[in-house]
């Protein structure tokens, strides 16, 4: 019983660690009642407040588009940007974060159509329901967006549809009417049956797609010139035809022209019962899949055979059809597939509309254009009138075939232009659309843009070429969609000759101040007259097209950055998905080019796709989507924010449950080394008992020195944006710095001297201005757990949350002259690691059960004997053993480390256990008052002199 009690009495007697801040991080619970305190404390508005007059960083948030769930995208680009956001307030920055949505456009529409009878809504009522819509998807948006920790001015958000964007989004435009570069044209644009309304290149995916590759032959009306063109001398009575493939048989109807290569050879082929024209190089694939047989006759360039004519292939169906189409020289034609041949409809192809342009052969007629906005043929167009092209092809190769001017027919699996929304095939459909030109002025906007990219910072640095090789190939931008939940291109055009109006600038000007108080929906019931009068309401004729939405948003540096308190040009970061370069960081760089002759970034950084762990991208079809609102649930937000930055984001992320196993078990290490450092604390009064450097012992002098260091290493990668870095050291510096070092050795220092020993404050000191340091650190990433880890520290808090403070500034480094210095400490760190090695050989032969159970002996060269030496007897505490001998030379019976010029040799001790210190040492048991404990665990109780520590 009398001894019991004494064991008792001395476990009183340890300071062991208390603390209030939890092993479990129980984040899914906890999270929400942080966000409640910083909502309470009006968080970002403080913030804002303390940084009032401080060096601004703006990071402008490209709008997500305001419908449906955020996805794990969704999440990674905005938690992303929170980090960054939050790691330049940290380092002294007025670091705003205005978040925004993107609010018009087809998804919207669609819903709203599909919804409500849309085909029976007027304008307004959809412009109405959109509204109404959209507002409801950006509250739920907005609320999970929260709930990851993203801090920002939610209560002030922008959204394009805001009748104060809409504005400034005409007046964008305005700028660019004013400028030269918008123009209206009839040319062939990305066309969706679904959405009835021309695409932009960034809404365009290239899927694979089955399609039937048709082989047609077009009968010469000009033999004799064709002969002569051979070169054969003797005319010969025999039929002649070029040769096209295709694999868009729909488009046969509406053919013009043929097309060939200038420099091509072209070759013509006698198959028995005719002439064939193909080119040369592909004359016997093409005998191969037509199954006939076949001998070049002649040979001729493709320049000669220029204006040649031949029937349509259709000639014989319809009157219609019985027409001449002639051949062009062109230049673009890949002489690898088909037959060198090509067949022109102007009305559904880039190249074939241009070079029908400038074709002298042109005629007067119009140029056909058969398919309707829905991909149904006009009623009016024999044979296939009133049917979906797509049906239409079978009947138009049916045709062909049995007029003999099939020679082949095979399925092909290629790449297609799809609907980004719809999935669905687009066609090249010629319209009047109106176009911001790419090539036009003194100075071309292209030119612009390519200048202005040279000037942006990119990460990762291939952004740069991939950005400026979509700038140099892009055609012209068609902004105009025939829908309505959009900005109206608030024109009037002449009704005879299309041009915009003379006064058009300052009518846009007029219609902006208009939509500013009453929204778009002003658009829809002004009358021309209003504007232009009666007299020219009559020439006149209001435009009833709205923008592509990607002109909303990509004009936000606009209208939203010179607004909303910004008062910026230009910002000084932009962040998204790689997906962007055609998108947002596109069109963007389009129109601050245009407007203000340069970039609206000083830097750019793209991320990637979140894949799962077979690398598939998450999508709903394949079943791999795992939500964000789901790992919150399970893990917390902090979990996901630590995934984020433990990818590589600049590649694919993968996301999978084993994947969020692992993080959370980082972040469970991250936690609890915290903790111990904070329990160890208890007592610790930051204004009465922290030591000066100059006093602290030199273990706690390198530890703070260490982690000053790191501090250099993490401010240096939150600028360069290389947060697995910042990751990747925080997480070494627990689990080796200090869990496996510093508060290995420590634990003795710490429990058994006295409560308020310089030796005991010391620790406690670089304890405090480490942790101290390290939640200013983790702040940006696990913001949750910094202000837990904040809350809960020692000492008054000047702040009332960790998001409100800078970087520490107490990390004092080691002197330059100090004795044991950081190459000491690195030499001292590698002995113990080697010296664990040994000792855990022994413990898992069950010869000893813990370190302090054995003695060793380092056998050592010279320079080892010389730095060892210098802890004196504290280098047992360093090895955490009972007793630590080191001596020159080599034993045998020592184990051989890695380290050369270094063995071990570990014996277990013989001596008792001191039950308050747990080392085995000779005098315990030699002290009748305390038969348990050792002279040093006596001395350290109460009322005692206390031991003295020199180093550790």
């Amino acid at each position: 019983m009398e001894l019991k009690r004494k064991i008792s009495k001395y476990k009183n007697t340890l300071n062991l660690p208390i603390t209030k801040f939890p092993m479990k991080g129980n984040l899914s619970i906890k999270e929400p009642f942080i966000l409640k305190k910083w909502r309470k404390m009006e968080i970002y508005k403080k913030l804002r407040n303390l940084r009032k007059g401080c060096k601004k960083f703006i990071l402008h948030d490209g709008p997500p588009y305001a419908n449906g769930k955020i996805h794990i995208g969704h999440a990674v680009n905005k938690i992303l940007k929170d980090i960054i956001i939050k790691s330049k307030n940290l380092a002294g920055y007025d670091s705003c974060y205005l978040p925004g949505w993107d609010c018009h456009g087809l998804p919207i529409e669609l819903k709203i159509e599909k919804n409500n009878n849309g085909k029976k809504l007027t304008s307004k009522q959809i412009m109405n329901f959109c509204r109404n819509y959209a507002e409801k998807q950006i509250y739920s948006q907005k609320l999970d967006f929260i709930r990851l920790g993203i801090l920002g001015d939610w209560d002030n958000a922008y959204r394009t549809m805001d009748f104060i964007n809409q504005a400034g989004i005409i007046r964008a435009l305005a700028e660019l009417v004013k400028k030269g570069y918008v123009f209206r044209g009839l040319k062939p644009v990305n066309w969706c049956f679904d959405c009835e309304s021309a695409l932009a290149e960034s809404e365009v995916d290239y899927l694979e797609k089955k399609s039937v590759a048709i082989d047609v032959a077009l009968l010469s009306i000009d033999n004799y010139n064709l002969i002569k063109v051979f070169g054969i001398k003797k005319y010969i009575e025999k039929p002649i035809a070029v040769v096209i493939w295709t694999t868009t048989p729909w488009t046969i109807p509406a053919n013009h022209a043929l097309h060939v290569q200038a420099d091509c050879i072209y070759a013509l082929v006698d198959v028995g019962s005719r002439f064939i024209i193909l080119a040369e190089n592909l004359v016997e694939k093409c005998l191969f899949r037509y199954k006939l047989k076949g001998k070049i006759i002649a040979k001729t360039y493709g320049k000669n055979l220029e204006n040649l004519r031949f029937k349509h292939p259709l000639h014989n169906i319809d009157s219609f059809y019985d027409r001449i189409t002639t051949i062009d020289i062109v230049n673009y034609i890949d002489i690898k597939t088909g037959t060198g041949i090509i067949h022109s409809a102007p009305a559904h192809g880039e190249e074939d509309f241009i070079a029908y342009s400038n074709s002298k052969l042109k005629t007067k007629e119009s140029m056909l254009n058969l398919v309707k906005g829905n991909g149904f043929y006009i009623k009016s167009l024999p044979v296939f009138g009133g049917k979906l092209i797509w049906k239409a092809n079978v009947e138009i190769i049916e045709k062909l075939n049995y007029s003999k001017k099939l020679l082949a027919k095979e399925k092909i699996l290629h790449s297609y232009m799809h609907c980004w929304r719809h999935k669905k095939p687009l066609i090249k459909r010629a319209t009047y659309q109106w176009f911001i030109g790419m090539d036009v002025g003194k100075k071309s906007l292209r030119k612009k843009a390519l200048e202005s990219i040279k000037k942006v910072k990119f990460y990762p640095y291939n952004g740069k070429n991939r950005l400026s090789s979509m700038i140099t190939n892009r055609p012209d931008w068609c902004i105009s969609r025939q829908r309505s939940w959009g900005v109206p291109l608030p024109f009037f055009i002449h009704r005879k000759t299309g041009l915009l109006h003379k006064r058009t600038i300052d009518i846009m000007e007029r219609i902006a101040k208009k939509v500013e108080t009453e929204g778009i929906e002003a658009w829809v019931k002004i009358k021309s007259c209003e504007f232009i009068g009666e007299d020219e309401a009559i020439e006149y004729k209001k435009v009833n097209d709205i923008l592509d939405v990607w002109f909303d948003s990509g004009t936000t540096h606009f209208h939203v950055m010179r607004g909303y308190n910004l008062k910026e040009e230009k910002a000084d970061l932009y962040l998204e998905g790689i997906d962007q370069f055609r998108g947002w960081f596109h069109t963007s760089l389009i129109t601050g080019a245009g407007i203000n002759g340069y970039a609206p970034y000083k830097e750019l950084l793209s991320h990637g796709f979140t894949v799962d762990s077979k690398g598939r991208k998450m999508s709903k079809s394949i079943g791999n989507v795992i939500s964000p609102q789901k790992i919150i649930k399970k893990y917390g937000a902090d979990i996901l924010r630590l995934w984020v930055v433990s990818n590589d984001y600049e590649t694919e992320m993968t996301m999978s449950e084993e994947i969020m196993k692992q993080i959370s078990d980082s972040y469970r290490r991250i936690r609890n080394t915290t903790r111990f450092m904070m329990a160890n604390l208890r007592g610790f009064d930051p204004d009465k008992n922290i030591i000066v450097p100059e006093k602290l012992l030199a273990l706690d002098r390198w530890a703070l020195d260490r982690a000053g260091n790191l501090q250099k290493r993490i401010k240096k990668a939150y600028k360069k944006y290389q947060f697995v870095e910042i990751y990747q050291q925080i997480y070494l510096f627990c689990i080796r710095d200090m869990g496996s070092f510093y508060l290995d050795i420590i634990k003795d220092r710490q429990y058994t001297t006295q409560k308020n020993s310089l030796y005991r404050r010391s620790c406690q000191t670089a304890l405090y201005h480490i942790v101290e340091a390290m939640a200013r650190w983790l702040s940006p990433i696990c913001s949750f757990t910094a202000e837990e880890i904040y809350e809960n520290l020692p000492g008054k808090r000047y702040k009332s949350s960790i998001l409100l403070e800078t970087y520490y500034s107490k990390l004092i480094p080691l002197p330059k002259d100090a004795t044991m210095d950081r190459e000491f400490w690195e030499i001292i760190i590698a002995v113990k690691n080697e010296v664990n090695k040994c000792l855990e050989g022994y413990r898992n032969k069950k010869l000893i059960k813990s370190s302090l159970d054995a003695n060793v002996t380092l056998y050592v060269n010279d320079t080892y004997y010389k730095l060892l030496a210098m802890l004196r007897g504290e280098l047992r505490f360093v090895l955490i053993t009972s007793a630590a001998y080191i001596k020159k030379g080599i034993n045998k019976s020592a184990k051989v480390t890695d380290l050369s010029g270094l063995q071990v040799l570990v014996e277990k001790s013989k001596y008792k256990k001191c039950e308050r210190s747990w080392e085995r040492l000779s005098d315990v048991g030699k002290y009748n008052e305390h038969p348990t404990l050792c002279a040093r665990s006596i001395a350290n109780l109460p009322g005692g002199p206390g031991e003295v520590r020199l180093f550790v």
